[in-house]
């Protein structure tokens, strides 16, 4: 080696092996103590994991383990981590192994790009946030959620925000056919009917910006502090506020229990039916009360269990108790602007509709069931529905929605 002067880079050993960077060994560790934790967020590399130690929860902050290789960890995996545990500002623990995904929800830019972008690993659950009014309501968004939720193996729910602005009636009923359970929301409303909804699972939220997912997740879990904004007054649409997606435990909840009624004919009242301002039940038909005595006839006697007073004050106590709900997870992301569905078949797409999908079954081989399809089941289908109902309306909103999917999927195929 030269010294001093001259001294420059011919003294650098420099590697003729394009791949001399591979790791010296093929012997790798097992990291057979590696602790399990929940990835609940994710900020340019780094990765805010929940993990189990001496039975308490603590956040720790990991980068990707080198050997990794290019497998993504995504918001919601299940992922095995080294090195400092023990959480605060300046320790780094490395994710060294991410377990197998049960589900996988994605999303493409638009139905014509090949690129897949995940948005959440391991949920068990899409809830389709829907203002229904500021801004308005998108039928075919719903849609697109819901055929990626079938597509992802995941439970739909559809949420219905600002009711105090619109009648939810008429979007409740377009989906009606399909079975999507609903929860319709107000300002100033109750909140018990969407925790019970979440309480013991994994659950997405997913919606425009501005339809009050962050408003939602704060009054779920008080300590989470998600930033939210205005809809513009001039577009109608809202604002991008959550720039990330982050997962937040619900806490556990009591819920309190119906105050059973008082008075001496409580008991001798019956159910109180919708219109019957007596209380009484309404007399049942012919039909009813034959299958009712078929049924008597069929069911074997058994003897009456007969309760002293303790033992009926205890169950009446027992049915009085408030309820307690698990835990579960609710994960905020920020608002989308289109949901492309690339990445689902077509055929997938009707099993979406399964109101629709025993029409289209009945469509001639080879239909492509667009509107100037010949002999598309879809249209006869239509012209058997009352003139002027609701029921098609709703029909017609929904058939125009699959075709214009089935559209956008077909041509994405065709050109590709």
């Amino acid at each position: 080696m030269r010294r001093g002067r001259d001294f420059d880079e011919d003294d650098i050993r420099i590697r003729a092996n394009p791949r001399g960077s591979r790791p010296r060994s093929r012997l790798r560790p097992d990291h057979e103590d590696a602790a399990e934790g929940m990835v609940v967020a994710v900020d340019r590399g780094r990765y805010t994991c929940l993990i189990e130690v001496d039975r308490e929860s603590r956040e720790v902050t990991a980068m990707k383990a080198r050997e990794l290789g290019r497998k993504g960890v995504v918001l919601g995996d299940r992922v095995s981590l080294v090195g400092e545990l023990r959480g605060g500002p300046d320790a780094l623990a490395r994710v060294v192994r991410v377990h197998p995904r049960e589900h996988v929800l994605r999303r493409t830019a638009d139905d014509t790009d090949p690129v897949e972008r995940v948005i959440v690993a391991n949920a068990d659950q899409l809830v389709i946030v829907t203002a229904l009014a500021d801004p308005e309501p998108r039928p075919r968004m719903i849609d697109r959620c819901l055929v990626a939720a079938y597509d992802a193996g995941l439970s739909p729910l559809l949420c219905l925000t600002k009711a105090d602005l619109a009648d939810p009636a008429p979007l409740l009923s377009a989906y009606e056919a399909l079975g999507v359970p609903s929860i319709v929301t107000r300002r100033g409303g109750s909140l018990e009917p969407l925790r019970e909804a979440l309480a013991g699972r994994v659950s997405v939220l997913v919606g425009h910006s501005g339809v009050g997912k962050s408003t939602l997740v704060n009054a779920l879990v008080p300590d989470a502090d998600r930033a939210i904004g205005l809809v513009n007054d001039i577009t109608g649409r809202g604002r991008h506020t959550s720039s990330s997606a982050v997962a937040l435990r619900l806490p556990e909840y009591v819920a309190p229990r119906p105050e059973p009624r008082s008075g001496p004919d409580a008991a001798e009242q019956g159910p109180v039916k919708a219109g019957d301002s007596k209380g009484g039940e309404s007399k049942p038909s012919r039909r009813a009360r034959k299958a009712a005595a078929s049924a008597r006839e069929a069911k074997p006697w058994t003897q009456p269990i007969l309760f002293d007073d303790e033992e009926l004050d205890a169950l009446r106590e027992r049915d009085t108790e408030p309820r307690v709900l698990p835990e579960g997870w609710v994960i905020d992301t920020p608002g989308v602007r289109s949901f492309g569905l690339a990445h689902v078949s077509p055929s997938r797409v009707v099993e979406a509709f399964p109101d629709l999908a025993g029409v289209i079954a009945e469509c001639p081989r080879g239909c492509t069931h667009a509107a100037d399809a010949p002999d598309c089941a879809l249209d006869e289908w239509l012209t058997g529905l009352p003139p002027g109902s609701g029921e098609l309306a709703g029909a017609e909103a929904r058939v125009d929605s699959v075709r214009r999917l089935l559209i956008a999927l077909t041509e994405r195929g065709a050109g590709g």
